[in-house]
């Protein structure tokens, strides 16, 4: 066979391989909305079972750490977490001790994440006793217009405690980035990886 017809043959074949890829990449990443974006006030999620005063404090606490996020406040910022938390951000970055999340975010706040806001909905408020609590929903910080609910591209976990002065405060926080088109791919090749609230 002509070596000219081979590589023509092969750059064709690439081309269909690659188009078909964009297009299917282009199809998941278009079908990855979220179907439970979660709610927009906290206070929403705040178990009907759980104390409410408790809730609304855990929200508080959340609103003040918005809050200072939106000003540039990083010492505002810490104060919203207990003097030995833990804070893993979403591409891997763990800081250990209200100081140290204090610092780092200073840090970003003068660069960064100069001029920033962050936007929040809310999955789930669980009690752990009296004197703990885990928070979970979607976020992220944007400039600009606000995004939508179904935009948020991270999952966020709170753990919050009931500190030494009666303050309720995150004693550790982790953040998750949310692979939309990986995560709609295997829900489409193996439907029961969907949680429940996603089928």
């Amino acid at each position: 066979m002509n070596t000219k017809i081979v590589k023509r043959v092969v750059l064709a074949t690439a081309a269909v391989l690659a188009l078909g890829a964009g297009g299917a990449y282009l199809y998941l990443d278009a079908t990855s909305d979220t179907k439970r974006p979660g709610s927009e006030a906290c206070t929403d999620v705040i178990p009907a079972d759980g104390n409410r005063a408790d809730g609304e404090a855990i929200c508080t606490t959340i609103d003040a750490l918005t809050a200072a996020w939106g000003r540039g406040d990083a010492d505002a910022y810490g104060r919203q977490f207990t003097a030995g938390a833990t804070y893993t951000t979403y591409i891997g970055s763990h800081y250990e001790g209200r100081s140290d999340i204090t610092e780092g975010h200073r840090a970003l706040f003068e660069d960064f994440l100069k001029g920033s806001k962050l936007s929040a909905t809310y999955l789930d408020l669980r009690f752990l006793g009296k004197d703990a609590a885990i928070l979970t929903g979607r976020g992220d910080d944007y400039t600009g217009g606000k995004p939508k609910a179904t935009e948020l591209s991270k999952v966020q976990t709170y753990t919050l405690v009931r500190d030494t002065d009666g303050v309720w405060r995150i004693a550790a926080f982790h953040n998750t980035q949310r692979q939309n088109v990986m995560e709609r791919f295997s829900f489409l090749y193996s439907p029961a990886t969907a949680p429940k609230a996603e089928k």
